[in-house]
């Protein structure tokens, strides 16, 4: 080692003085900070997109269906056609003054128990001018079903905005077992818009 290496050698140890830099270096490092900087500009963006699109959708959804609650939560419908000399059995929902000229569907949730299933079970409506109209809904089984009836299919009714229930009527002569359990859920008034 010549003196000047030691020098250089010690100046680098003591005084913290470096050898200048590489300049091939300082270029890669100046290219891989480009690279890291278009890497994370591309994710943000594709973040940002796939936010928009999921909330721009979701809007759309809620601007599709409009739902106006009318009972939440599982009813207990038990039902003996074999002990009773009554023709039928009914629950009766009162249906809060709302306009429901609004909504074009009902909708709820059917489901009959081991004890027995109704098969077939008749929506009633009725307004304040005494107006009914009926629908019968086949096909109710052990398993969870989702229905949606027109609000058009009851053709009887005039005036939608003045809606007083909503009864589901258990015919001794319709149903397959005469004694059973059948549970409601999730009534509600729809609005569901036509998709183009």
């Amino acid at each position: 080692m010549t003196r000047d290496d030691i020098y250089d050698h010690l100046a680098q140890v003591y005084l913290g003085k470096r050898k200048a830099e590489d300049p091939r270096h300082k270029k890669q490092f100046n290219a891989w900070l480009l690279i890291n900087f278009l890497i994370m500009l591309i994710i943000f963006a594709s973040a940002f997109y796939g936010l928009t699109a999921f909330l721009t959708k979701q809007q759309a959804t809620l601007k599709d269906h409009v739902v106006y609650v009318l009972h939440n939560g599982p009813i207990r419908m038990p039902y003996d056609f074999k002990d009773t000399a009554q023709p039928t059995q009914s629950f009766v929902l009162k249906v809060p003054q709302i306009q429901a000229s609004k909504y074009n569907h009902v909708e709820f949730a059917l489901r009959g128990k081991e004890e027995g299933v109704p098969g077939i079970i008749k929506v009633v409506i009725e307004d304040s001018r005494n107006e009914k109209a009926a629908y019968y809904v086949q096909g109710v089984h052990k398993d969870w079903q989702r229905f949606h009836i027109p609000l058009s299919a009851f053709k009887e009714i005039t005036d939608w905005d003045s809606l007083t229930k909503i009864s589901f009527v258990l015919e001794s002569w319709n149903v397959t077992d005469k004694k059973g359990l059948l549970l409601i859920d999730d009534v509600h008034l729809a609005s569901i818009q036509a998709r183009n």
